[in-house]
């Protein structure tokens, strides 16, 4: 899968899950019918969260984003719907363009944690596997702590 395949994917998962979170918002405080939509849509939506932040950070390292646009990309899904933009704008800009850097027969990485972000392009599927268990993991925890709103 090519990083401008990936990180559209996950632009757009984000998108999708903050509508979940938004509607099961409205069926708790709106109508005041259930909590049940929080949550679902608000597990949902943590979980693509994570998922997407890890995936910017991966696309952004290996394609050699500036740090700054990075964060901005990781802002972006703080912001409802707005990975959408950023995900445009990122493909119009053409940091999205082509194979992984960090590929086998691309460029050296640089730091641990190129090397990292490049053995995860090496071995996608065990890295994936990985991924999904340490963003588990961090839900997890997260969802341990509780939610970051306190009940009212």
């Amino acid at each position: 899968m090519t990083p401008k395949k990936l990180f559209t994917v996950f632009a757009i998962a984000e998108a999708i899950t903050w509508t979940l979170l938004i509607i099961g918002l409205i069926l708790k405080y709106v109508t005041q019918t259930t909590e049940v939509g929080v949550r679902i849509g608000g597990g949902i939506h943590g979980f693509v969260f994570l998922t997407y932040c890890v995936v910017t950070v991966l696309v952004g390292t290996s394609q050699r984003w500036p740090l700054g646009r990075t964060i901005l990309g990781l802002f972006s899904a703080v912001i409802p719907y707005a990975t959408i933009p950023f995900e445009i704008d990122a493909r119009r800009r053409g940091l999205l363009d082509g194979d992984w850097q960090l590929a086998r027969g691309g460029r050296a990485p640089r730091n641990w944690f190129e090397r990292l972000c490049a053995w995860a392009i090496a071995h996608p599927l065990l890295a994936v596997v990985v991924g999904l268990l340490g963003v588990a993991l961090l839900f997890t925890v997260l969802l341990m702590l509780g939610p970051p709103i306190p009940k009212g």
